[in-house]
């Protein structure tokens, strides 16, 4: 026989073989044992033997795949800890709740969902009872990031234990009188029960992956001790398809987080049917969670397949299961046992005689209920198992079936993710399978009942005490607010004096601020700067070997840039979180360290700084999570505007990032042009977020590379750059009757509205007051509060209005972004209305280029606000023809 090693080029080929003789005699007992016992014994024993290495401590690759079986034996399952039959009754309870509470809605239209809920029950159940630690033990407990089609199940669980009341189910997505559940995990909704938004789906594993490290980071830089708290992650097989769900595997494998546990319910279906029809999505996941370095658990069948795997003395059982497809699985829970019988025993001869030993019962009970995920003996093993791994983060893969106990109606249906209720006859029927004593009569008026063993019954003592020896109730979420102090006034004044001769960026001068800041020796330690792989292009580098980056490990090689003053240092306790290319990864971050003072009630402050561009619009859908998350901090978007970055082009010039922060109503978005205001905005950012009347908010701040000379703070605007707006430099009129016009400007547009305001003098005659428009933001903010206190009958006057009112001329505002931005106030300025901006896509350039192709430059400004005068009859119109042919526009 030919040698199949040699047959097989690969990267073996290239070690040396000491021995090729005894090569040869393995590959041929490995042919022996094909030829005679069948390839399928030469696999088993293939593996046996890998397993057998990996238990001797010999360093082997692993294999990605294992067979479609669980994990850990039935023979191997730890003893149960807890009540089996009380545990089942509470969830049989809670199952009904649940069911009762969404179909009680139907009534509004409001919808629900149900199915999810029901294949997970025992998943959430068996960790309530036994593993989910909570907030009043020990340290900060667990984080559960709950998944959020299930939220139905968790609000029926807290009715059981009293914490929610009737009239409270009966208003789930019904929040606007006051007393209403919010329709999944939103904390700035329900804060005192949910902790973490998960239902925007990818986000929940990405946070969790996150959350874990950041426990990790609060623990080794001596913040507070976390060892305690572990991070589980509730999650859909169909979510998984998601990037941002897998987006940060490796990460949690590189740093070990054995503090994380992923659950995924594999149900098998997704919104609109089979997660993988034509696959194994149970096999896939397990592929790629341990090709990325996690410990994997698969939880895949029920008690009652232990006699099937038994009698399965050829291996048939096993192949079968290996090469049925998903969509088909779930039409064996569907169709009848002689369907089973000759569809997947009939497969081949031995499977055919294997299930001639089957009663049809079995068979029923085996494809119809029979889940790991379903029974509380498979999932407390799993728990416990993942509890002890150390060394990676554990995947459990349960399987279920969506629907379970919702009736043949329900059970794995392609539409069930979109069914909302169930009729009476089905929840009688429902209620005989659950075993609860709910009569007849209680549907007498054409609703479903809740159903409450009441509050001193055995079933919700059980359910209190579990969660008294774990901790507390859970989900919880609890504030222990502590101010932090107001940093030392010389950090801010630095920049409150302005720069000199000397040139300097606004994002360097919130660097320099942020990195005197970090000095204090009060606050200094609670700062998280984040940054997605980009600190030297911030100029941050001066903070790598004072700050140092954090990484679990430390540093393990020496630095190339070592003998530098600013090398590359790496610390356990480093406090910069320096992600690599991924906003994605640093948002996640930020959101763990911006919540930090619910979670562990630790109050950071973090700041992440990003190219502008890259942040709002690729990760928008973050930012959202962090404002239900309560989160607070500085989100600062660098390199801003749409003509400010030379060269960079079209997917670098961010001209709208303030246009999409202004529909997030916890960002606070501000547009600084100068050193000084940076410096006010921060102090009070830091005053509103983290001050003894704490907000929950957070702050958007760009800043942008553009040297410039950077002026000391003007007395008395300390309040106009608060909010947001105020004259910055007035102008001298020639004549008394000069023609007069008022230009706002808000970041590096203000040195373009300077420019203009000489040129308007000098060469036209006409008077111009220069404003900065530090946040339209705001001032948009304030006028919409405004209106609304007119409703009430209250006289408030915009802010803005108050600050342009008599002001003379009309307004032209001028940014580096599109016209919408500043165009937010229009409506609230007395004056004539105007503005100038980069709308349209960015392009490569020089910045005058650039600004002169979006008509944005000093001259267009000036042109601009001599057609504005020329409009009202103040000027001639050939002024503006001669502007435009002395300009050369």
């Amino acid at each position: 026989m030919t040698d199949p090693v040699a047959q097989l080029p690969s990267e073996l080929d290239q070690l040396p073989d000491r021995d090729p003789e005894e090569t040869a005699e393995w590959a041929a007992s490995l042919d022996a044992v094909t030829k005679a016992a069948g390839p399928h014994r030469a696999a088993y024993l293939m593996r046996r033997s890998l397993q057998h290495a990996e238990g001797a401590g010999i360093a082997l690759p692993k294999l990605l795949e294992s067979d479609y079986v669980n994990t850990i034996p039935t023979s191997a399952e730890p003893e149960f800890d807890g009540d089996l039959e009380m545990e089942s009754k509470i969830t049989a309870w809670n199952r009904w709740n649940a069911a009762a509470m969404v179909t009680r809605g139907a009534r509004y239209g409001v919808g629900g969902h149900i199915a999810t809920f029901a294949s997970a029950a025992w998943l959430y159940e068996t960790g309530f009872n036994h593993f989910f630690r909570g907030k009043e033990g020990d340290g900060s407990g667990d984080q559960l990031y709950i998944q959020g089609h299930a939220s139905p199940g968790i609000y029926a669980r807290a009715f059981l234990d009293g914490r929610l009341s009737e009239q409270q189910l009966d208003n789930f997505r019904q929040e606007s009188g006051g007393d209403g559940l919010p329709s999944y995990p939103h904390p700035r909704r329900l804060p005192w029960l949910w902790e973490f938004p998960t239902v925007s789906m990818g986000l929940g594993p990405l946070s969790a992956i996150y959350q874990a490290r950041f426990n990790r980071y609060l623990t080794n830089r001596s913040i507070k001790d976390t060892s305690n708290s572990h991070v589980w992650a509730f999650l859909g097989d169909g979510e998984m398809d998601e990037p941002e769900s897998t987006a940060a595997l490796a990460l949690a494998a590189r740093e070990q987080l054995d503090n994380l546990t992923f659950v995924i319910n594999c149900n098998l279906q997704r919104l609109d049917g089979p997660v993988r029809a034509n696959f194994r999505v149970v096999q896939e996941l397990e592929g790629a969670f341990r090709g990325a370095g996690w410990n994997v658990i698969k939880t895949l069948w029920g008690n009652a397949w232990d006699e099937l795997f038994q009698l399965d003395t050829t291996g048939a059982l096993i192949r079968r299961l290996r090469e049925v497809p998903d969509a088909q699985f779930q039409t064996y829970a569907t169709r009848d046992v002689a369907y089973i019988r000759e569809h997947f025993f009939g497969a081949e001869p031995a499977l055919a005689e294997l299930a001639k030993l089957l009663s049809d019962a079995k068979i029923a009970e085996c494809f119809y209920s029979s889940r790991g995920g379903h029974e509380a003996r498979k999932v407390y093993a799993a728990y416990r198992a993942a509890l002890e791994h150390k060394g990676a983060p554990t995947v459990i893969l349960a399987q279920t079936v969506k629907g379970y106990t919702l009736g043949k109606g329900f059970e794995s249906k392609n539409a069930n993710h979109q069914m909302k209720k169930l009729s009476v006859d089905e929840f009688k029927g429902m209620r005989e399978l659950l075993g609860l004593p709910i009569p007849d009569s209680a549907f007498e008026d054409g609703l479903v009942p809740y159903g409450h063993p009441g509050a001193d019954s055995p079933e919700v003592r059980y359910l209190q005490e579990r969660r008294a020896a774990l901790g507390g109730p859970a989900p919880a979420r609890r504030v222990h607010a502590v101010a932090l102090p107001q940093p030392e006034e010389r950090a801010f004044k630095a920049l409150y004096k302005g720069s000199g001769k000397q040139e300097m960026a606004t994002t360097m001068a919130f660097v320099r601020l942020v990195k005197d800041l970090m000095r204090d020796k009060e606050t200094g330690r609670r700062w998280v700067p984040i940054v997605p792989d980009e600190a030297r292009t911030f100029g941050m580098e001066s903070l790598f070997p004072s700050a140092g980056i954090y990484s679990p490990l430390g540093q393990t090689y020496e630095p190339v840039d070592r003998d530098q003053l600013m090398y590359y240092k790496e610390a356990k306790d480093g406090q910069i979180l320096n992600e690599g290319i991924t906003e994605a990864g640093a948002m996640a971050d930020f959101i763990a360290a911006a919540s930090s003072y619910a979670t562990h009630g630790e109050t950071m402050i973090p700041f992440y700084i990003f190219y502008s561009m890259f942040g709002w619009q690729r990760t928008g859908d973050q930012m959202w999570q962090l404002a239900d998350q309560l989160g607070k901090g500085f989100i600062v978007g660098a390199t801003a505007g749409r003509t400010t970055l030379t060269g960079e082009g079209l997917q670098h010039a961010d001209g709208h990032s303030h246009l999409i922060a202004s529909t997030n109503p916890a960002s606070l978005n501000y547009d600084p042009a100068f050193a000084y205001e940076i410096a006010v905005i921060v102090k009070d950012g830091l005053r509103r977020m983290y001050g003894p009347e704490a907000e929950n908010v957070f702050y958007y701040l760009t800043v942008y590379n553009e040297p410039k000379q950077q002026p000391a703070m003007p007395e008395g605007v300390e309040d106009g750059i608060v909010k947001g707006l105020y004259r910055f430099k007035e102008g001298v009129p020639a004549e008394a009757d000069a023609p007069r016009l008022q230009l706002l400007a808000s970041g590096t547009a203000i040195h373009w509205a300077l420019e203009a305001q000489e040129l308007l003098a000098a060469d036209w005659g006409v008077t111009a007051d220069v404003w900065s428009a530090t946040s339209w933001g705001e001032l948009r903010r304030d006028a919409l509060e405004s209106d609304e206190a007119l409703l009430r009958g209250e006289e408030r006057v915009p802010y803005v209005t108050q600050a342009l009112s008599g002001a003379p001329g009309p307004v032209l505002a001028v940014s580096d972004w599109m016209r919408a931005v500043p165009d937010s106030i229009s409506q609230w300025v007395e004056q004539d209305w105007s503005s100038l901006g980069t709308d349209g896509f960015g392009l490569s350039d020089t910045r005058q280029g650039a600004r002169r192709h979006f008509g944005v430059d000093a001259e267009s400004v000036a042109v601009a606000a001599l057609a504005q005068l020329a409009r009202r009859g103040e000027i001639s119109a050939s002024k503006v023809k001669e502007a435009r042919e002395k300009y050369g526009m």
